[in-house]
Formats: structure tokens, sequence, C-alpha cells
């Protein structure tokens, strides 16, 4: 008989435990040695050699790898593999060197699910519903390995569910926040180009200013956020990048500005888009100038399904961790793509408060989780992954 949704996570929990001090010393490694998006061949290799069972390569770098039931549902667990262009400067022991680092906690996240993996395996034929660890590369940059796998390899295997857990330092050590609903907000780039006449600084009225026209726009695009959405739905527009001219006695011919654009509603992202649009072509026009913007559309807002969330929650207690107040960012990952094939839930794992962790924002060059945090991580992950198949296929 298959054990029961508790006995299993019992189990698994057990088994976690066991893999802990390995899975640890595999996130010191992984930490000092990270690769950027698209780059992921001594990360992918390195999980290859601790993961149970032979892995399929995907996506260029990435790697599935299942355990469990060879036929029958699967609920992926994912984690991400690539670090960030960020100068380590958290002078830990085993610190990264060079301009590339983990600042995002995807070392905590791949060796907490080789620990789950390897508890799982572990289990045998008495594991009901298989697990498909999901190491999936480019979180951190486009193209999103996330959107490409979901389009390419994890399409021919139709999970029942994909599932993830992600540290966070606003959250309290010990607390998860695991709210159903969308959780993360869509987000876009738009690069806008302005382009005028160019004139000698004595003499603008011979010229045309688009160092004057960007400037207004880019102060009319924060402005109008607030009055084109509605204010009980998230919305930001963040301008990132201002540049134009190259020396102080010349109006140039062109500026260019680029900007993040983050929604929690369909229709709200939408009108982002359009906003930009008009105040950037209305506000150049007006400075007899002509303007340009291009979009690149990012990820859909990440929504988590209320049946996984709830069963999740139930159980939580027994991995030692409590349910977070409701929390919601604007902040983006492309594990929303995955909603395209099943339903989602991601989980925040707090690290406010550990023992020996600096508060320090993500992606942060002094961000550093501590180890204990792999066994809080793997914990969630085991939550979901329980929860999800006892609620999409009534397995456990």
């Amino acid at each position: 008989m298959p054990p029961s949704t508790e006995d299993l996570l019992e189990r698994l929990l057990a088994g976690i435990e066991r893999e802990l001090p390995a899975a640890v010393a595999l996130r010191r490694r992984l930490h000092s040695q990270p690769e950027l998006a698209h780059e992921e061949e001594l990360t992918a290799a390195a999980l290859a050699r601790e993961l149970p069972l032979q892995s399929a390569t995907v996506a260029g770098t990435g790697l599935l790898a299942r355990v469990g039931p060879a036929g029958g549902p699967a609920v992926a667990v994912r984690a991400e593999l690539d670090g960030l262009p960020v100068a380590e400067r958290t002078e830990a022991s085993y610190s990264a060197i060079g301009g590339v680092m983990h600042a995002c906690g995807h070392d905590v996240h791949m060796a907490a699910l080789v620990a789950l993996t390897r508890a799982a395996h572990a289990l045998g034929e008495e594991l009901p519903v298989a697990l498909l660890a999901l190491f999936q590369p480019s979180e951190e940059a486009y193209p999103s390995g996330a959107e490409e796998l979901a389009r390419g390899e994890l399409a021919t295997i139709s999970p029942a569910a994909v599932v993830a857990a992600h540290v966070h330092p606003e959250i309290e050590w010990g607390a998860v926040a695991l709210d159903e609903g969308v959780v993360n907000a869509s987000s876009d780039s738009v690069e806008i180009t302005v382009t005028g006449e160019p004139t000698h600084a004595a003499y603008p009225h011979l010229g045309r200013d688009p160092i004057l026209a960007i400037a207004q726009i880019v102060v009319a695009l924060h402005a109008e956020v607030g009055r084109r959405i509605d204010p009980h739905g998230p919305a930001v527009l963040s301008v990132g990048v201002l540049e134009g001219g190259s020396t102080e006695n010349v109006i140039p011919t062109h500026a260019r500005a680029r900007a993040s654009l983050r929604a929690h509603r369909p229709g709200d992202r939408l009108a982002l888009r359009a906003m930009v649009e008009q105040v950037v072509g209305g506000i150049a026009a007006a400075h007899g100038c002509e303007a340009g913007v291009e979009l690149v559309p990012g990820e859909p807002a990440l929504e988590n399904d209320p049946r996984i969330v709830a069963r999740a929650r139930e159980l939580l207690g027994s991995a030692g961790l409590r349910a977070a107040p409701a929390w919601r960012s604007s902040g983006s990952d492309d594990f929303a793509f995955f909603g395209a094939l099943a339903p989602l839930a991601m989980a925040f794992v707090g690290l406010q408060g550990a023992d020996g962790f600096e508060g320090r924002p993500l992606h942060h060059p002094e961000f550093l989780p501590p180890d204990q945090a792999v066994g809080a991580v793997a914990r969630a992950q085991a939550v979901l992954y329980v929860a999800a198949g006892s609620v999409l296929h009534g397995t456990l």
C-alpha cells in the first residue's frame, strides 16, 4: 500500500536530514564557481555527478532527473543554475572570485534539490508519484531557460505540476510565504530612443534637444503610472538606464533610456505598454523630436495554484516550518512560463533573523544565505512536491 501523505513527507524529511552534510558541501562548491546564464556547463556537470540516476541534458545546460515510477504522473521541482554578473563581497571562505556571483540563492536551491532527489530515490518503489528534478538554466537573463524548456523538453513530459522554493531576505527565518493567486509580477523591458537635431550648446534654438525631451519623458513615465493604473493593482515602472551626449557643449542627435515594466494583472501590463508609447511619442513631438520604443516582452505574472497552496500550508508544520503572513512582490521570475504546462506553486523561504545571516537584498554583492538555508529550502521543496501529488492526482 502506498504511504499516506504524512508518512511520505516524514520519510522524505528523514532522508533529507541524512543528505544535508553532503548537500551543504555541494552548496559551497557551487557558490565558489558560479557561471552566468547560458554558460552553466560546469555547474550542470557538477550536479549530474551528484544525482542518483542518469540525467538528460536539456536546453543546452539544464538537467532533468526523474526518480520514482517510470510511468504515470510526475511533479517537477525546479532549481536555477545561473549566477549574476556581480563581484562578491561576502568574504566567505568559499566566496567566488571574479565578476560572477550566486547573489540570488541559486546555489542553495540546487543543493537542496539534490538532497530531496536523493532522499526520494532512496524510497524506491515506495514513492507513489515520480519526482522530476528540474535544474533550469538561464533564469537571470534572456532568452529565458524556463521559456525554452516549457516549449521543448518539458512539454513532452507534461508534468502534473511544477513547484519551487526560493530564499528571500524579507521573510522571517523559519517562515515560508506561500499564498494563492498572483505572487510575482509580469516583467517587460523597453528601450526608448529620442532623435533630435544637433547644435552647439550656446545656440539651442538652432537644434532640437533630445536630452531635454528624454528627461521630461522619464519624469512623466514615473508620474503617469499612478494616473493610468488602478492603485489596487501593483504596477511599477523603473528607468534604469539614461544615456545621451558625449560633451557638455554640444546638444546631441540621440538620447536613450531603458525601463522595466511590472504588473500583477494582465490588463495593467497592456496598459503600461500603451502608456509608454503614448507618453514617449507625445513628449518627443512637443520638443520637435522623433522617438522610437522597442518592447522586449518578458515573463508573465506568477500565479500560484490555490489547491496546492492550501495543502502545502497544512503540511508546513510537519516540516518544522510555519506560514508567513500574506506576501506578494513586484519581483518577477521566469518560473511563471511553466504555467503554460501545469499548475504552479512557488514558496518563498525566509532568511531574516537566521543565525549568521547579514540582512542584504537579493542581487547584493554581500547577499549570503547561511548553510542551514539548504535544509530549510529542501524541506519546503518536499512539502510542495508531496502537496502537489496529493492534490492533483490523489496518489498520496
